[in-house]
Parts: structure tokens; sequence; C-alpha cells
């Protein structure tokens, strides 16, 4: 553990700063380190090991060797270790919400925030491990049965963001140890440590020797070693969350070997106000969808539709509620919104702003960095009389801009909110029954929030539809399948051919 922390660990043995193969905790084979930057400040604050591609084939090849044990292991006996694992995360939540509001930015409310939602996912497949079933059919030809079971894939390999470092780890990796798969996780460069303390646990929780493993990497070597754990022959299972750009090739690396993979990409998420609706109740999921880790979130509001009966309105009570956030470090008490993770945040979130100041969008709230503070830091900003012809109606954000669009009819207002590549999620606020039906079979999306923002739950499956990806997490059923194959048994009664 480096010598002087920028926070202090209840339980400092959780600190790892090295990869985790076969249950061992390794430098890369070439010797060299990338730097972990506080967004909050600026400043390197620790490291972890470069890893790239030549560091791949020996943690395939172990994970290989204990899937060959680990998937003949009883249901039971992963569900317990699921468990355990819940437990031993819920004992040391305090330090592992520290490590990723440095990694991050985000506050620590929020960072605990990530943790009870990300928890909900070792209880759920705990639970998933024993509830997995085949079948048994009569058929129509005379004196046979068909029969189905399910079987672990095999080595799985998670690709994973930097947004909810601990939720997507343990969306993936508790669906995929509950279905008898071992897996490979490659963290993103900024978020590499909570990780590494997650697979640390992990073998507190009893785990078998090669199960989880962990190969840290900068952003210069990402592209080669998540290529070389795509391409590997005994990787029989990808998962990927990130943006679409990057999905596609993902996608593509996969074809070649026709590995199963789920793809969990990029938003351009509509958020729909009626006439009708709670405006604070919109306001409030707005406020909570909108700012929650400075908008880094692909299921996070990116276009908001406002009738035009109520559009000054929902203007003025999104503004007022706006001005109250307090932007600073994520672990300075009273911090309500952090910084965002990366520079080039802040240069997406400038060129977007430009642009609509541009095509006659009127700020009425922020519009830049924030000046005076070391780190990565920009405005909550809004913007009101957004038009289709704006970046912002184009792209995904991720970043603290928020666009108000004005919309007459109904029909209108679902024609704009589909009229994009994406279709992540799309949420809506009206109190009209016979229209919440209507757009929740209109809208073009995986995820619907009908008068919530809040639609993401170990229990819900999450995925979406379009350019957005395909395959699901969590939920009952569905998810644990994406890491199991069908196989099919038939069999001839003694006396009948």
């Amino acid at each position: 553990m480096p010598s002087q922390l920028p926070f202090k660990l209840n339980n400092p043995d959780l600190f790892k700063d090295k990869s985790y193969v076969d249950s061992k905790w390794v430098e890369a084979k070439s010797g060299k380190r990338f730097d972990i930057i506080d967004p909050g400040s600026g400043k390197v604050w620790a490291s972890a090991p470069d890893n790239n591609a030549e560091d791949v084939d020996i943690a395939v090849k172990a994970a290989h060797e204990a899937f060959q044990t680990y998937k003949k292991t009883t249901p039971r006996s992963r569900a317990q270790c699921l468990l355990k694992w819940d437990s031993l995360i819920r004992q040391n939540r305090d330090d592992i919400a520290n490590i990723v509001t440095y990694e991050t930015g985000k506050p620590l409310s929020e960072s605990q925030g990530e943790l009870d939602y990300a928890l909900g996912f070792t209880w759920w497949f705990a639970g998933e491990a024993e509830r997995v079933q085949g079948t048994i059919q009569t058929p129509s030809m005379p004196g046979r049965r068909v029969f189905t079971v399910k079987q672990p894939v095999g080595v799985a390999a998670a690709l994973v963001p930097w947004n909810f470092p601990v939720a997507m780890i343990l969306r993936k990796a508790s669906t995929a140890l509950a279905a008898g798969c071992t897996m490979i996780v490659k963290p993103s460069p900024e978020t590499p440590l909570s990780v590494l303390i997650l697979a640390h646990l992990a073998e507190q929780a009893g785990f078998q020797r090669g199960v989880l493993s962990v190969l840290t990497t900068s952003l210069e070597n990402t592209p080669q070693l998540s290529e070389a754990l795509c391409r590997h022959p005994l990787v029989k299972k990808v998962t990927f969350t990130g943006s679409t750009r990057v999905g596609k090739l993902v996608a593509k690396l996969c074809s070649d070997g026709l590995k199963k993979l789920t793809l969990e990409l990029g938003g351009n998420c509509p958020f729909l106000v009626f006439d009708d609706a709670d405006l604070n109740q919109a306001a409030d999921a707005l406020m909570a969808l909108k700012w929650r880790h400075a908008g880094q979130a692909c299921i996070t509001a990116n276009r908001v539709y406002v009738q035009f009966g109520v559009y000054s309105k929902f203007a003025t009570i999104i503004r007022v509620k706006t001005s109250k956030l307090v932007v600073g470090h994520g672990a300075e008490k009273g911090t309500t919104m952090g910084p965002v993770t990366t520079p080039r945040s802040l240069d997406k979130a400038t060129s977007q702003v430009e642009d609509a100041k541009k095509h006659g969008g009127k700020i009425v709230l922020g519009g830049g960095k924030v000046t005076g503070k070391d780190g990565y830091f920009f405005e909550p900003t809004i913007i009101l009389g957004a038009k289709k012809e704006m970046l912002i109606t184009e792209e995904e954000t991720f970043a603290p801009v928020l666009a108000l669009y004005q919309f007459e009819t109904e029909d209108e207002a679902v024609k704009a909110a589909n009229d994009t590549s994406m279709g992540l999620a799309s949420y809506f606020f009206t109190k009209n029954i016979d229209r919440t039906w209507r757009l929740l079979e209109n809208l073009e999306a995986g995820m619907i929030g009908m008068n919530t923002g809040n639609t993401s739950a170990a229990e819900s499956p999450f995925g979406g539809i379009k350019e957005s990806g395909y395959g699901k997490e969590s939920g009952k059923d569905v998810a644990i399948n994406e890491y199991m194959i069908t196989k099919t048994g038939t069999l001839t009664l003694d006396g009948h051919y």
C-alpha cells in the first residue's frame, strides 16, 4: 500500500494494487505500471500494473483450468460463496466507498448508493444459482423423450466501464459465478482498485483458485488487452458495457470465434413530461437521474421533452432545484455533485454547450468549467430552447449538461424520442392511464420508466435495443441464461425405434 493514501482505511489489508491472476497478486510481465488520478484534485494517488496482450494467456488458461472443477460444484455451494462475498462487501462498504469516490469523483453518498444497488446482485444471484432448470418433454414421435439441461458456457471475460465500477462487476460476476462460469475482469484504467478489492473479498468468501481474476491496464493498452481476451479460444463468453462505437468493435472481434456476447452500450435517453404530469414528481426524478455522478450514466436523461403548456413552469422548477447543488470534491462534506471522471468529458461538455449557443439555445444556468478548483469540474448546466440540429440531440453527453425541448402533441413527442439510433431507456411522466399504455408500447427502448426515473434493480432485466446493444443483465432467468448453454438429449425407450 502507498505510504500516504489521501484517506484512512478501516481495514488497510483491503488495499490491493497488483493484478489478481490464479489467486496470486502479480505485476505485469513488462513490469510497467500506470497512474490513477483523483478527478477531484487532478492528482495521482495510486498506480496499478499495466498489463498488455502478453499477460492474457496465463490468466485465461488458469481460469479454464479452474472451470473444469468449478462447473461441477453444486449450485448451493456457489450460492453460499456468493452470500459470503455479499456479507464481506457489506462489512467493508465504507472503505470501498472511499476508494470509489477517489477513483470516479462521485460524492461519498453516491458511492454508498452504488454499493446498495450493487449488493442487490450478489444477493439476487445467490438465489438464482439454485433456480436453473432443464426440461423433459414427450415429443410427437412415440417411444421417445426429449430432455434439456443447462450448463455453464465456460470462461467469461468482462470489459467494464469506470462510472459504476462496483455495480458493473457485481452485476456481471455474480451472474457468471452463479451459473458456474469462471471470469476474468478487465476494469477501466480509471477504476481498477475498487475492482481489486472485490477480487480480494471473493477469495476470502471461499471461491476457489482461478475462478475470478482481474487484469488491470492503462488506457493505452486497453485495446490490445481487450482484443486478446476476445480472441482467445478458451474464452467462451464476453460481456461488455461501454460506448456503442467500442461495442461494435467487440462484436466484430467475438464474431470470429462465435462467442456468446452481451452488449450494454450507449444511451441517448429521452425524458418526456406531459401537461398532466405531477411536475414536482417529474422534477425530483430528473434531478436524481440527471445530476447523479455529474450526468455520467448510460441511463441518464439526455434529452428532456416538455409539453408546451408546462414548459416554462417546469424549466423554472428544474433551474431552482439545480441551483442548490453543491459542486465539490466527492469526499468533502456537503458535496452533492462531484467532478466528471476524465478531462475528455470536460471537452465534450464544452463543445455541446458552444454548439447549442450557435443554434440559439439559451443557457439559463452554468455553461462552462468551474474556475478556482483543481480537478475536472463542470458547472451543472441547463439549456432552454433545444433543437434537433444540436450536437446534444445526437450525442450521449456524459456530463452535467441538461437540454429542454418543447413539444405540443403526444405523437410529436414519441417521434422525437425515438429519433435516435439508441434504445437503452426512455422515461415519461403523465397521469393519463391510456397514454401510459400507449407510451409503454410505442417508445423504442429496452427499459421504460413510467412516472419514475429509477428503473434498474437486480430483479429487473437490464438492457437495450437498437444500437444500445443486446442481451440482458440482471432479472429472473434471462441474465443467468446469458452464461449458459442448453443441451438437448433425445432418448428412445426400449422396444421403440
